[in-house]
């Protein structure tokens, strides 16, 4: 399983889930999302709604989820949307330092960025993020097809 981590699982992480889950293919992996300060059971941002909806993607039954043991321990890769996240999780649970990377990384320019926060953004704003995010993805499905199947 990878687990999406943003800051309140309502726009980015819950955006790569469901772009994860729709382009892996037939790869025997699932996403799953969180965040370091979510609110459980907060829904998805609507404008996160309506950027996924003009991608055939539906976020209406999302419900948020904080970062807990639990998914950590069950995660075989965790990716962060920033270095901030990354930080914050590799402090609260050292023990899987490892399995922890920004999903910029994996890129050919191997220079890791941020995808900035559009929280309280226009409905454009969340449309690049999404954009942004599922241009990672192509190199992160590469990657785990590469190294973990």
């Amino acid at each position: 399983m990878v687990l999406f981590v943003c800051t309140g699982n309502t726009c980015r992480s819950p955006m790569a889930e469901a772009l994860f889950n729709h382009r892996k293919g037939d790869m025997n992996w699932i996403a799953e999302s969180a965040g370091v300060y979510a609110a459980a059971g907060s829904p998805a941002s609507p404008n996160a709604v309506l950027a996924c909806r003009e991608l055939g993607l539906d976020l209406t039954d999302h419900r948020g989820q904080p970062l807990t043991q639990e998914l950590v321990d069950r995660a075989d890769l965790i990716v962060t949307m920033t270095e901030e996240h990354k930080y914050h999780v590799m402090s609260a649970f050292p023990e899987v330092g490892n399995k922890v990377c920004l999903i910029n990384a994996f890129g050919t320019s191997k220079v890791p960025a941020d995808v900035s926060d559009p929280f309280g953004g226009s409905l454009n704003t969340y449309k690049r993020t999404r954009d942004e995010i599922d241009r990672a993805l192509s190199d992160l499905i590469l990657f785990i097809r590469a190294e973990h199947n």
